[in-house]
């Protein structure tokens, strides 16, 4: 019955938080919409959802979590650096290539999610056989540099995260 009722419970908490957020406030009613949301929303997608994403460790996504948004306030930074400072004519702008050795979907949506919130970056395509995900960077002194940073510090830690 309660597997029934939350088929996705994490996505369920996920729902509730977001829609905190979204309201900037809390109170019994917005509690009460949240939840019905957080309820509603699962059951009626869980048919789009072949599978539950399966994670080896909550610890390990709630330090990943910490890193992407550590990440994104060094990459405030650096965008803000780049757009005072440097010359238009100096800012190399580039798309940069990165194979993929996630297999998961959810992973991969979470990689693609990550590079996109961290300011200076966008993951703009993934190939059709999803091996393979082109970013846009705002200033790129070294492609492959790049590439290497996106697989060592994103990509890994999410193999270590998703089954």
């Amino acid at each position: 019955m309660l597997a029934r009722l939350f088929p996705h419970p994490l996505l369920s908490l996920t729902l509730l938080m977001i829609w905190f957020g979204l309201v900037n406030r809390v109170s019994l009613g917005h509690l009460l919409l949240g939840g019905f949301l957080g309820i509603v929303l699962p059951i009626l997608t869980e048919p789009y959802w072949p599978g539950r994403p399966k994670l080896r460790s909550p610890l390990r996504m709630a330090a990943y979590v910490a890193m992407v948004m550590w990440d994104i306030v060094v990459a405030n930074i650096e965008v803000a650096r780049i757009i005072l400072f440097m010359k238009p004519e100096a800012i190399q702008s580039q798309w940069v290539t990165v194979p993929l050795d996630l297999k998961s979907p959810e992973a991969i949506t979470v990689l693609a999610g990550t590079i996109t919130m961290t300011p200076g970056t966008i993951s703009a395509m993934l190939s059709a056989d999803a091996r393979c995900i082109l970013v846009h960077c705002l200033h790129v002194d070294d492609p492959a540099a790049t590439r290497d940073e996106i697989k060592n510090r994103y990509e890994k830690r999410l193999m270590g995260i998703f089954a």
